[in-house]
């Protein structure tokens, strides 16, 4: 094992360094931002780079946080996976090439996206922190 997935044991839980580090799945409808209405953004929980806005979540009904798309493009790349038998679009941070997830062509909005993400690859910070936890560029977003 590196030092590097070494040192990502000891951060993560469980749950996330499957999810993260070993393209794993958090079960559906048991996890923790999957219901989650309060104002904030979602940051990669291994780099801490801003993901998801809360102003574009919505409750796609697949178990997982679902959102319109990503606060910055240039955080996120697309990948294809044709793990289990399917070809779909995987979602990796791009700084720490996390696995966040997959995106779907079935959403609402202009883009018609659906970024269905593992809660296990996030760390919210509500609008209230953002300043505190170093991410005051983003309060314009709840303004």
């Amino acid at each position: 094992m590196s030092e590097k997935q070494d040192d990502l044991k000891k951060k993560l839980t469980p749950m996330q360094y499957h999810v993260t580090q070993e393209n794993g799945t958090e079960p559906p409808f048991k996890n923790e931002f999957y219901q989650l209405e309060e104002d904030g953004i979602y940051v990669d929980i291994v780099s801490g780079k801003p993901l998801f806005s809360s102003n574009d979540k919505y409750d796609a009904g697949c178990g997982w946080p679902s959102f319109t798309k990503p606060i910055e493009e240039k955080e996120v790349i697309e990948k294809e996976d044709r793990s289990h038998f399917m070809v779909r679009t995987e979602v990796r941070s791009n700084e720490s090439d996390s696995h966040l997830g997959h995106v779907f062509p079935d959403g609402p909005g202009p883009n018609g996206l659906r970024y269905c993400i593992n809660s296990a690859a996030l760390r919210f910070i509500p609008k209230e922190e953002l300043e505190k936890e170093g991410y005051a560029v983003y309060k314009k977003l709840f303004a």
